[in-house]
């Protein structure tokens, strides 16, 4: 999908749609905030990719995030969640831009994608995306990036998702990207259907390169 298409369908998603009328609406931010706070203690920079109305953000304020990033191609969904936070919503960067695009202008401790990368399709997008990561993720930092298990649903939201385990996930990120642990996350949507996730962490380590 051309990126002006991708961010027309979000913008009109999330302004049809409230907070609890989309599948991925969670009131409790997990398993995202345990994995982050087990490899980035605050106040370490987190970017949180595809964010939209996500209570993550809300909850690393909390617990002394003081660098807090929230990219999503929908302003309307932006907007919607500053309304939620109010005030707070000013001790937060927002972003709206498609990260297949978006120049980074500064560096951070992690970079963490619930649901964004999966629905990028086409060899191209995933290469602009890991192009983005590795520019903005700090030596050392940590991705926390979840999708769909192997055996999750094959759409979302209308469009077609690439599944992945974290064997695949660690392939596509390359060399540079280690594998540092993984888990299993039934996520259940508001009305009740189960979705199978992968949630992985990888350390950004690249290693010597070859002359």
């Amino acid at each position: 999908m051309p990126p002006m298409d991708r961010q027309a369908h979000w913008q009109s998603t999330y302004a049809k749609k409230g907070e609890r009328e989309v599948s991925w609406f969670q009131d409790s931010a997990q398993p995202s905030l345990a994995l982050i706070e087990e490899v980035a203690p605050p106040p370490s920079a987190v970017i949180d990719i595809g964010g939209g109305t996500s209570r993550l953000a809300d909850s690393l304020l909390k617990r002394g995030f003081l660098d807090v990033t929230v990219l999503d191609l929908s302003s309307a969904a932006l907007k919607a969640a500053q309304a939620r936070l109010g005030s707070v919503a000013d001790q937060i960067h927002w972003l709206a831009a498609d990260v297949t695009a978006w120049q980074p202008t500064q560096a951070y401790d992690v970079w963490h994608d619930r649901a964004a990368f999966h629905f990028l399709v086409s060899e191209s997008d995933r290469a602009a995306y890991l192009s983005r990561l590795a520019r903005a993720l700090k030596l050392g930092g940590y991705a926390v990036i979840a999708t769909f298990a192997p055996d999750g649903p094959e759409q979302c939201s209308g469009l077609p998702v690439r599944r992945y385990d974290a064997d695949t996930l660690s392939e596509t990120l390359g060399a540079d990207f280690q594998l540092m642990k993984t888990l299993r996350h039934e996520h259940v949507t508001p009305w009740g259907a189960s979705q199978p996730f992968q949630f992985s962490v990888f350390r950004h380590q690249p290693g010597p390169k070859t002359p």
